[in-house]
């Protein structure tokens, strides 16, 4: 049952100060505004440690990207990013702060078997000490599958991870948690599906929805759980876990000030098991894409999107029509701004690994026929997209002969074209030992951090690209 949710307009207390009344904003207006101008907030917490005419439409979407763009100048010299997290860590998360820091967080090993989630943030200034979100025994971890964090223009923190929830491995669910106080405390964890649900849940994205309401859309299988267990899965999330008598499905839900659940809808019925979703904000509301599922087994790629009181029904970004009756565990990404959207993301429906990537300039409505950032046999995936500066960023990882891996990054600009190609890193690393790689663009270079294996250990790498 859909539920419609009116958004309250946001009017930050901070930076409306001193009037008796603050004037609303919706969250695209103050990004366009540039009014992440909380500049100090985390600071002071973390001292411690469409139109109906599809020609005009067009029409617009072009002159809104000349009016805005500019000059895509290429980006190609890669520099070390030295990071505070310890050998054995893996897992990363990289997001940008309200006030332009920069958080990573990631996993690392703990006493007695147990695993804790660690947060860090940097300025130019350098990395502040890194702080414990929550530790624990009984948490479920996958190289794809990995934790998230966010912060809200009113300060607080939020982050979540996987836990164990029933006798079988795949029992496992989303535990959020958030914090006010810039991480020195953390509420207490709570599932964003109903407790007893059998069956994983997990494969997050988060949005700010208000500047104290969380947006979080998952992967969701107390539907298939329902239909009997699905033998087929197994743990690792390697192209087996499929099958079964009903289909994983697409959820989102709001939380709102000390983490309370607003309104939860389902958006898609069927959807690939395990592949990564992502999300971004635009003009009308947020796009949430992911890998889709057809009872013929095409997975390609869609998009739905929320107004602040209903979301649109699932649409193909682009009808690729690959049959793949397995999870490739390769979702799609996303960026936007005002009312363009870009997606890029994997597929083999020519029979061979591509990247493919659109525009939309109507919010997510239609979008232009796809072009190909790379194919080949070479080529893994697992994307990372930012938007900075008028260009497009793409990362993605691919095969480097016998010695491992390596990271590229592509620039374009805002049509997909001028492309230039940086090889950024080398990695040991093969197969799934690479994790996902994570790609944000701020202070005018793109941050990228990812996993790479030292002495047989994982080892969290970085790197900036100006």
């Amino acid at each position: 049952m859909s539920v419609h949710m009116p958004t309250r307009p946001i009017a930050s207390r901070f930076a409306f100060r001193g009037s008796r009344r603050a004037p609303a904003f919706s969250v695209s207006a103050l990004l366009r505004a540039g009014a992440w101008s909380l500049i100090g907030l985390l600071a002071a917490c973390g001292d411690r440690g469409r139109e109906s005419a599809e020609t005009k439409a067009e029409t617009k979407a072009e002159t809104r990207i000349a009016a805005t763009a500019v000059s895509a100048q290429a980006i190609t010299r890669a520099s070390e990013w030295r990071l505070p997290a310890p050998a054995g860590a893996a897992q990363p998360d990289l997001v940008i702060a309200p006030d332009g820091r920069r958080l990573l967080s990631w996993v690392e090993p703990a006493t007695g078997g147990a695993h804790r989630l660690r947060l860090a943030w940097a300025d130019n200034a350098g990395w502040q000490a890194p702080i414990t979100i929550a530790e624990g025994k009984d948490w479920f971890l996958n190289w794809a599958d990995t934790p998230h964090v966010q912060a809200l223009l009113d300060g607080s923190l939020w982050a979540h991870w996987l836990r164990s929830t029933g006798p079988s491995r795949m029992d496992y669910g989303i535990d959020l948690v958030r914090s006010g106080d810039g991480g020195r405390s953390w509420s207490v964890p709570q599932l964003v599906h109903p407790a007893g649900t059998r069956g994983d849940h997990g494969f997050v994205t988060f949005w700010t929805q208000a500047e104290d309401q969380l947006g979080i859309a998952w992967l969701d299988s107390r539907q298939k759980a329902a239909a009997g267990p699905d033998h087929s899965a197994d743990a690792a999330h390697d192209g087996a876990h499929h099958g079964g008598g009903g289909a994983m499905m697409l959820r989102a839900a709001l939380y709102g000030a000390q983490a309370r659940p607003l309104a939860e809808w389902p958006l898609d019925a069927s959807t690939c098991d395990c592949c990564t979703t992502s999300s971004a904000i635009t003009d009308r509301g947020v796009v949430v894409v992911y890998r889709g599922r057809t009872a013929g087994e095409i997975r390609d790629t869609r998009i739905v999107r929320f107004d602040g009181r209903a979301w649109t029904a699932p649409r193909d970004v682009h009808t690729d029509g690959w049959h793949m009756p397995a999870c490739p565990v390769n979702g799609p990404v996303v960026a936007a701004r005002g009312h363009d959207v870009w997606v890029a993301w994997y597929t083999e429906a020519g029979g061979m690994p591509e990247l493919r990537a659109a525009h939309s300039g109507d919010a997510g409505d239609h979008f232009d026929a796809p072009i190909t950032l790379a194919r080949g046999g070479q080529v893994l995936g697992r994307l990372g997209l930012a938007l900075g500066d008028g260009r497009l960023l793409a990362s993605w990882l691919e095969e480097s002969g016998a010695s491992g891996q390596r990271i590229v990054l592509g620039t374009y600009d805002l049509r997909w074209q001028s492309a230039t190609r940086v090889e950024v890193a080398t990695l040991a690393a093969r197969g799934r030992a690479s994790g996902m790689p994570r790609l944000r663009w701020a202070d005018g270079a793109a941050w990228l951090v990812w996993t790479d294996v030292h002495d047989g250990k994982p080892r969290l790498k970085g790197a900036s690209v100006r």
